[in-house]
């Protein structure tokens, strides 16, 4: 199976890990992630005016040329998942922002939200299969206790990404166990680390942060995974809690099958 794939500007600089290891764990896999020709950066915040359509027009463009080349389009930075989620959503359901955004794009086919958008968990859970992932484990990572960090961008709004359910997920504790570790539940896993906060309000950005890592410690994690550069950032760079490791989910699904 091959997907259209959007990195995003992150995974191609300080997030080249999370890019590095999702394609070759996706090549062991048995599917390909076939980057979309010329993309353009999504602009990393989902632009909550509804009038505002300038900021939605790369992520439009993302999704027709996946439209055109007849694939599902993944993705794997939570930040552009989410922004590229929630403009399709406004290309399936908002009639206005549909009008306005192919009136000044002038595709040879106006866009209208027919793209499917998957984030790379999605395409291990859904279409490739746990039990699938499973079994090219060549090297469980058994005895590892390991936090999920879902944040704020995964899951919500529940509605538009249903991914999982935002207030109880569980998709990256299945994964966990899928690689033969253990997963380690704490109660600050899908709360906001303060990533947007990181350059204007430092301080609040430090507290969540600390919050985050200081519960995953104290129930006893090893090791915390996430999904988004941001977030892999503000907790190692913000939080005060040196001695937990941050990796990105991709880096332990490459080691579990024997690839790093």
């Amino acid at each position: 199976m091959t997907y259209s794939y959007f990195p995003g500007c992150t995974l191609k600089t300080k997030a080249k890990d999370l890019d590095h290891y999702a394609r070759i764990s996706a090549q062991a896999l048995g599917f390909t992630l076939e980057e979309i020709p010329d993309w353009q950066c999504c602009g990393g915040v989902y632009p909550m005016a509804k009038n505002e359509i300038a900021t939605k027009l790369s992520s439009i463009r993302t999704l027709a040329k996946a439209r055109d080349m007849g694939m599902p389009l993944v993705t794997l930075c939570s930040a552009c998942h989410n922004v590229i989620k929630q403009v399709n959503h406004d290309m399936q359901s908002d009639e206005n922002i549909v009008l306005k955004a192919n009136n000044y794009l002038k595709l040879d086919t106006p866009y209208q939200g027919e793209t499917e958008v998957l984030h790379y968990l999605e395409v291990l859970r859904d279409k490739v299969g746990f039990d699938e992932v499973k079994k090219k484990v060549v090297n469980p990572l058994k005895g590892k206790k390991i936090a999920a960090y879902y944040g704020c961008l995964l899951l919500r709004p529940g509605k538009t990404m249903q991914m999982d359910n935002p207030e109880n997920p569980k998709i990256l504790e299945d994964f966990i166990r899928v690689i033969g570790a253990e997963p380690v539940l704490y109660p600050m896993r899908n709360e906001c680390c303060g990533g947007y906060l990181t350059l204007d309000k430092k301080s609040v950005a430090e507290s969540r942060s600390n919050q985050v890592m200081t519960s995953a410690a104290e129930n006893g994690a090893e090791m915390v995974i996430t999904a988004c550069p941001l977030c892999l950032y503000n907790l190692q760079k913000n939080s005060g809690v040196s001695d937990l490791p941050v990796v990105y989910f991709t880096e332990l699904l490459a080691e579990a099958f024997g690839l790093k």
